[in-house]
């Protein structure tokens, strides 16, 4: 086994493995406190840092942090590297691989062909040497497109999924939500409803509803309940109206158990929705949703930081070619993340190894209500993730999950970045917008109308 050391002050630091530098390394947050792996003091942490960045890129690919023989997701992660992709890099250590980052030599072509050479572990380690601007500013450089109805990731454009969730999956409040969502511009990413209930049935009344809605109105998007990957293969199997395909997951196979799922279940998946042909324009047709801390909450994590594991996620939602993905950033909790400076870091270190790994990457810039962040905290990571390159946000009415019980970004919020950052719908549902007079046109401007859209009004005549 590798041991590695850095001497500070005349004092030498010893670490027993890559994982525990990794962890050592990480910017200080709860959870790694929690599982009793964080660094014990500001001084250690350099010491851990200053040790990962002269680790060469290759030792990665020879040091598991989570055995081979043990975790399908290390598996995966081995046996899907691309030695050709990852050769520009290949002679870097981890310091190097930061200033190469930032250097005028990574542009979007480059970062895009490096994508399947690099490793979760590999993006994450580089991230912890990085300033919250580094992350930033490497994450704006690199665009992820991916296609079903419309067209996701394009460069000024940020997309966002209307989240019209419900306590009782009540129908004429999720129609409401909708409706609601829609005349602010939101909607393009997807339509996607948290249910309620997890049966079968309930979830293919869901799909149809949300499926006649886009059909009446012609809407270039898709529609998702996000429900048990079993329960979307179910739907599929009753021949419900599945355009999406959603599941949770996480960086470890113990993990993922814990959510009732592998990879090959996720194949199954997958497959289910392609068989449904669904797509116009594409057939990226896989919703993921992660979230630092998950692995650690289901005590299988293996030791590992929770940002690696995170990062390890990301390698099994490109397996997939998603449409998106999202982290959820601070919807686990303080116990993981404790505050806003804690959230704001973890969101833009999850946008960042993300789309380095080629995955579609938006967020859920949120907290609960028992953790130490406010609004001002999610403004914050909004308008830094916007300028980061954000594919989308969620847009939920008011910013409060009335079925969820948190807070994160509203209506309202989705236009605020637009204005600030000149930043777009997908095309195909700025176009929409614009023959639903949703959207009018001032010259080069796009602004929101003043007035419901004539074909809307029955359907506000009748909810209650």
């Amino acid at each position: 086994m590798t041991h590695y050391s850095h001497s500070i002050g005349g004092q030498t630091w010893r670490f027993d493995n890559l994982k525990e530098v990794l962890a050592k390394a990480s910017p200080a947050r709860s959870g790694d406190g929690l599982a009793g792996i964080a660094a014990a003091s500001d001084v250690e942490r350099v010491a851990a840092q200053m040790t990962l960045a002269e680790i060469p890129l290759k030792q990665f690919l020879v040091e598991a942090i989570i055995p081979y023989e043990s975790d399908e997701v290390t598996r995966l992660i081995v046996d899907s590297h691309d030695a050709a992709a990852f050769a520009p890099v290949s002679h870097l250590n981890v310091g190097d691989f930061r200033d190469w980052l930032l250097g005028e030599q990574a542009d979007e072509a480059a970062l895009t062909a490096l994508a399947p050479g690099l490793t979760p572990e590999m993006v994450a380690a580089v991230s912890k040497l990085m300033r919250v601007q580094d992350l930033v500013l490497v994450a704006q450089k690199v665009r992820v497109v991916t296609r079903f109805r419309n067209t996701l990731g394009l460069r000024e454009r940020m997309a966002t999924r209307l989240q019209p969730n419900h306590p009782t999956d009540d129908p004429a409040g999720i129609a409401a939500s909708i409706l609601d969502g829609l005349l602010y511009g939101n909607g393009d990413a997807v339509i996607g409803v948290n249910p309620a209930t997890d049966s079968t049935s309930g979830i293919c009344e869901l799909l149809k509803m949300l499926d006649a809605i886009i059909q009446r109105y012609q809407i270039p998007t898709q529609a998702c309940v996000l429900t048990h990957v079993t329960t979307s293969i179910a739907a599929i199997e009753r021949g419900a109206p599945v355009d999406l395909v959603f599941q949770s997951i996480a960086g470890t196979q113990a993990a993922n158990a814990s959510f009732g799922i592998d990879l090959q279940l996720l194949q199954e998946g997958y497959e289910a929705g392609l068989s449904q042909q669904r797509g116009e324009l594409g057939d990226n047709l896989m919703y993921f949703e992660t979230g630092q801390g998950s692995a650690l909450s289901a005590n299988a994590h293996h030791g590992v930081d929770q940002q690696t594991c995170e990062a390890r996620a990301y390698a099994v939602a490109r397996r997939f070619k998603p449409l998106l993905v999202n982290t959820v950033v601070g919807f686990i909790g303080p116990e993981y993340l404790y505050n806003g400076k804690q959230i704001i870091r973890a969101g833009l270190e999850d946008h960042f190894c993300a789309k380095l790994l080629g995955v579609p990457m938006g967020c859920d810039i949120c907290y609960t209500n028992h953790a130490e962040a406010d609004q001002d905290d999610m403004d914050m990571l909004l308008t830094l993730l916007g300028a980061a390159g954000v594919n989308f946000i969620m847009g939920i009415p008011g910013s409060d999950d009335i079925m969820l019980n948190y807070q994160t970004t509203s209506f309202h919020d989705a236009l605020y970045l637009r204005q600030l950052l000149g930043l777009r719908s997908a095309p195909e549902f700025e176009q929409w917008l614009a023959r639903m007079d949703i959207l009018k046109q001032d010259g080069q401007r796009l602004h929101l109308g003043r007035q419901i859209p004539a074909a809307f009004r029955p359907v506000l005549e009748r909810l209650p």
